[in-house]
C-alpha cells in the first residue's frame, strides 16, 4: 500500500531557524518601534508629569501636586470652554455621520460619474482647513453668500460668526464639510461588502427603501459607525484650526474651546503646567465619551 505523505504548509516554519528569522525581523522593526514610542507616547507622558508642576517657559518648575487641577476646577473659563466643546461636538458629530451615511448611500451604486462624485466629496478632507476656514469667513460674513441665502428665508442677514448663538452652528457646518468625505469612504467600503442578495430578497418581499436601509444596511454598518463616532468625537474635542482662523474664540468666548484655552495657557501666558492639566482633562473626557459610545453603539461587536 502506497503511503501518501501529508503536504507541508507553505510559508510555515518551526524550530531554531524560524526563531532566528523572527529575532532578525524584530531587530529591523525595533528602531521604528522605539521612535514611535518616543515621539508618540513620550510627549503624552511628559504632559501628564508636567501637569503636576508649575513649569513655565520663563523659568523652571517645581512639583505642586494637584494644585493645577484644583485651579482648573475653580476656573469659570474652563467650564465655559468645556460647555462650548461639548455643544460643538453635539452639533458636528451627528451632522458628520448623517452626511457620511447619506452620501455613501447615494454613491454606492455604479452610475455614470460615480467615481467623479466620490472624489469631489472626498476633496474637503485633503484641503487645508486653514485655507478653507478663511473662505468660510467670507461665506458667513455680513452680505456673504450664506447671509444672503438666510435672508431669502426671512432670517437675519448678519454674520453668523459675530452672533454668540449662531457661531457654533457655523463652525459645526465647517466641521461637517471638512470631515464627511472620510466617513463616506469608510461606510462606502463597508456597504460594498454587504451581500446584494439580502437586499434583492427584501425587495422581492415588498420592502421599501427605508425598510431595506433600516433592517439590512444599517445593522451591517454598526461596526463602521462605532469607529467613525469615536474618531469624529475625538476630532471635535480637538477642534482648533477653524476656531483660531474664523473667530479667535469669540464673540464673548462663545466659541472658546478647550484646545483654544490650552493654547492660550501654554503659548500666550507660558503656563505650561496649567496647559498640561487642561490637556489631561481633555484626554480623560475623550476616554469617558469613547467608553460610553462603546456601551451604546458597539456593545454587540
Amino acid at each position: 500500500m502506497a503511503v501518501v505523505a501529508e503536504p507541508t504548509r507553505r510559508g510555515h516554519r518551526s524550530g531554531p531557524q524560524a526563531r532566528r528569522e523572527a529575532r532578525i525581523g524584530l531587530l529591523f522593526v525595533l528602531p521604528c518601534f522605539l521612535l514611535f514610542l518616543a515621539f508618540r507616547f513620550g510627549p503624552g507622558v511628559a504632559g501628564v508629569l508636567m501637569s503636576f508642576t508649575d513649569y513655565s517657559l520663563t523659568g523652571g518648575g517645581s512639583f505642586i501636586g494637584l494644585d493645577n487641577f484644583t485651579r482648573l476646577w475653580d476656573d469659570p473659563l474652563f467650564w465655559q470652554a468645556l460647555k462650548v466643546t461639548v455643544l460643538y461636538t453635539v452639533l458636528a458629530v451627528p451632522g458628520t455621520l448623517i452626511a457620511s451615511v447619506s452620501l455613501a448611500l447615494i454613491t454606492r451604486r455604479a452610475f455614470r460619474g460615480a467615481r467623479f462624485f466620490r472624489s469631489v466629496f472626498f476633496l474637503p478632507v485633503v484641503t487645508s482647513l486653514v485655507l478653507a476656514a478663511t473662505v468660510f469667513v467670507w461665506i458667513f460674513s455680513t452680505g456673504g453668500p450664506w447671509s444672503t441665502l438666510m435672508g431669502w428665508f426671512g432670517m437675519s442677514e448678519g454674520s453668523w460668526l459675530s452672533d454668540d448663538v449662531l457661531v457654533l452652528p457655523a463652525l459645526a457646518i465647517v466641521g461637517v464639510w471638512s470631515r464627511f468625505g472620510y466617513g463616506m469612504l469608510i461606510l462606502l467600503a463597508r456597504m460594498q461588502d454587504i451581500p446584494r442578495e439580502l437586499e434583492e430578497a427584501a425587495l422581492t418581499d415588498g420592502a421599501g427603501p427605508w425598510q431595506r436601509f433600516r433592517y439590512i444596511v444599517l445593522p451591517q454598518l454598526k461596526p463602521a459607525l462605532f469607529f467613525l463616532a469615536v474618531i469624529e468625537t475625538t476630532a471635535s474635542f480637538q477642534v482648533f484650526d477653524a476656531v483660531y482662523t474664523m473667530t479667535g474664540g469669540g464673540p464673548a468666548n462663545a466659541s472658546y474651546t478647550l484646545v483654544f484655552q490650552l493654547y492660550d495657557a501654554g503659548f500666550k501666558y507660558f503656563d505650561l503646567g496649567y496647559a498640561s492639566a487642561i490637556g489631561v482633562a481633555l484626554f480623560v473626557l475623550t476616554v469617558v465619551v469613547a467608553v460610553i459610545q462603546r456601551l451604546v453603539i458597539g456593545k454587540d461587536q
